[in-house]
Parts: C-alpha cells; sequence; structure tokens
C-alpha cells in the first residue's frame, strides 16, 4: 500500500496505538458508523450497479477535508472522467456505469494532492476508498502516455511498459494508453516491449509533481527503421486545475475548444478577447453570434472566469494580459458547459482563462 492511499482496515494494531486517546477513538468509531450507514443508503440508490465511495482526508487520515476534488479515471477509458467536489463532510459517492470493471482515482486540494489509487468493482458492491492528501509537497511524479504502431498508428494493445530499475510493469490498455505514478523526479530509462515489435528504451525526464507525457511509436521487428517518442511536461496549475483532462474529452468529443500557452507565445497576440475571437469560428470578441439574445440578433455574451472565479464586471482584457495566460478553455454553448462552470445564466457559453 503506497503512502497517501489506503482502504478503509482499522486493524487491532492502529487502536492499540490509540488507546492513549478515548475521544479520538469514539469520534473514529461514530465516523465510520456514520459513513457505513451513508453507504448502505447510498448502495440502495445504485441498485444493482457498484458503488464507489470516497473518503478524503489529511496525510494523517484523521482530518476529513470538506470540498476537495476527487478525480476519476475508468480503465477502459471509454467513460467520461470524473471531476467533482468531495461533500461538507469530506465524503465523495458515485454509481458506477455498468460494464466498466475498475478506476484510477486520486483527490486534489489546493496545490496538494493525494496518491493515485486502484479500484475494482463488482456489481451491487461498494468499493470504499480512503485518499489521503499529502501536505508536504508532491515528491513524485507521473509518466503518461500512449503506445502506437509507428506504421499504422494504431495502438498497441498489452505492451510492457516499465522504468529500469524499478518494479513496476503496466501493460497498456485496449487504446494502447498507460499511466506510470510515483515516479522519482529526475532521468529515467523508459522501457517498453511488446511481441512483434522491436523493443524501445528512451531516456525521460520527470519533474516533482509534474505528469510527462509521452507518445512512442513501436516498430514491427521485422521493419529497420528507428522508434519515434515525442514528450511533453504539462504546466503544474493546469494539471490541478483538470485543464488537460477537459481538454482531452472536449477535443475527442467536439464539445469545446482549448488554446495552449505555446500557440499564445507564437501568435503573441494584443488582447484575450481578439485572439479568442480569431482561433474559435462562431466568436465575436467574447460573445457568441451563434446564439441571439430574445428575439435579436445581437451576439449573446458568455460568462467570463479568470483562474476559476467568474468575473461580474468588466471583461477580462482588464484584468490580465495575455503574456500572463497559460491556457484558455471556450465553451459555445450550454450543453459543453464541464459541472464547474454551468449555472442559469450559461445559455450563452463561458470562456474560462488561466494564468501562469
Amino acid at each position: 500500500m503506497t503512502r497517501g492511499v489506503t482502504h478503509r482496515n482499522v486493524s487491532s494494531h492502529s487502536l492499540r496505538q490509540w488507546s492513549l486517546r478515548p475521544a479520538t477513538i469514539v469520534a473514529w468509531c461514530a465516523l465510520l458508523t456514520t459513513a457505513a450507514t451513508t453507504g448502505a443508503q447510498q448502495q440502495e440508490q445504485c441498485g444493482d450497479r457498484a458503488m464507489l465511495h470516497v473518503r478524503v482526508a489529511d496525510e494523517s487520515g484523521t482530518v476529513l477535508l470538506p470540498g476537495a476534488i476527487v478525480v476519476v479515471r475508468w480503465t477502459d477509458l471509454v467513460e467520461r472522467p470524473v471531476r467533482d467536489a468531495a461533500g461538507a463532510d469530506g465524503h465523495y459517492s458515485l454509481c458506477v456505469s455498468e460494464n466498466v470493471e475498475g478506476a484510477t482515482l486520486w483527490a486534489e486540494f489546493g496545490d496538494d494532492s493525494s496518491r493515485q489509487a486502484v479500484a475494482t468493482f463488482e456489481p451491487g458492491v461498494t468499493r470504499e476508498v480512503v485518499l489521503r492528501i499529502l501536505t508536504e509537497g508532491v515528491r513524485s511524479g507521473r509518466l503518461m502516455g500512449q503506445v502506437l504502431d509507428v506504421l499504422t498508428e494504431a495502438p498497441v494493445v498489452t505492451a510492457a511498459v516499465s522504468i529500469r530499475g524499478r518494479p513496476a510493469v503496466i501493460d497498456t490498455n485496449q487504446q494502447g494508453r498507460f499511466v506510470l505514478t510515483g515516479v522519482p523526479p529526475g532521468e529515467h530509462v523508459l522501457e517498453v516491449r511488446r511481441i512483434g515489435y522491436s523493443p524501445l528504451r528512451h531516456s525521460v525526464t520527470v519533474g516533482q509533481g509534474l505528469t510527462t507525457d509521452v507518445e512512442i511509436g513501436l516498430v514491427p521487428a521485422p521493419v529497420e527503421m528507428e522508434p519515434i517518442v515525442a514528450t511533453a511536461t504539462r504546466v503544474r496549475r493546469l494539471e490541478i486545475t483538470g485543464f488537460y483532462e477537459r481538454k482531452h474529452w472536449g477535443e475527442l468529443t467536439g464539445l469545446g475548444h482549448f488554446i495552449t500557452a505555446d500557440e499564445i507565445d507564437r501568435w503573441r497576440p494584443s488582447s484575450i478577447a481578439g485572439f479568442v475571437s480569431m482561433m474559435v469560428p462562431g466568436m465575436s470578441g467574447l460573445s457568441n453570434r451563434r446564439m441571439s439574445v430574445g428575439f435579436s440578433l445581437q451576439p449573446c455574451p458568455m460568462k467570463q472566469y479568470l483562474d476559476g472565479v467568474l468575473l461580474r464586471g468588466g471583461g477580462i482584457d482588464q484584468f490580465v494580459k495575455p503574456f500572463e495566460v497559460v491556457g484558455i478553455e471556450v465553451y459555445k454553448g450550454p450543453a459543453s458547459l464541464p459541472a464547474e462552470f454551468t449555472g442559469s445564466d450559461a445559455r450563452c457559453g463561458a470562456v474560462v482563462v488561466w494564468t501562469r
């Protein structure tokens, strides 16, 4: 069991450690009783489906953290990932879709996060996971990516991915994707093997608290050519705020437009409103030309967010300059809005700007 991620299991050893603190034991037992009752009630709502029940706590596991963000990435990557806030009691529950067998999940609280946990599901069974926020800072990084056939660009399934010198070996899924967690910061040798392909060894650099994306092109064994590897390090701030998760699914479903720091640096725009209008079809400044207000043909003003905070007075260009921006999200209608940017006044869509 990795530090920072644990499943609910109060052992006799744990109780002996707390023998000098009876008040803590009473409070802890009351918490478990309440959680069990709540879990049973919610399991009835899920019926024959599995239920995931998450508790987010501090690093010691004794203090619950209300409002912490829980992220659930389904193993098969067919279902859209979940990114939602825990309740006022630090608990979060959801019914798992049918045919989903597992998930990788973690929690975020401010600039801190927990280790990743892997959960498997059975119909009608509640899976309980405790995620502990590492408040002393993230000491390791993540390595995630996709393995493709360099000739056909088709995903390579069940390729063995590992870091030389470390015991963990991950097999790629049906989309050729993999995630290696708890990787120490520094330079490592990534090894990828699959029968029918030439083995690959490639140096990668993993940053502390950062995710490094890797796209790997394996070469079929009879073909004489060099493998292809492309890497990119994600911006930590955007990683925490869920920008990359929304970008992945928004581009996959066509429900959002995303502008990165590289595009902003390349074009060097003089204003954010003008740049968004240039990059996103159907925009007039930060208004949606395809929507209308009442029966008029006036452009529909979109909601504007700066670092996740809704601006209620003035435009985005009054608060931030383009060179200060690291990412922009554009959603052109209420149907495409993620849950954190919805509301009664969101019919025109939203523009979300993130600073460096």
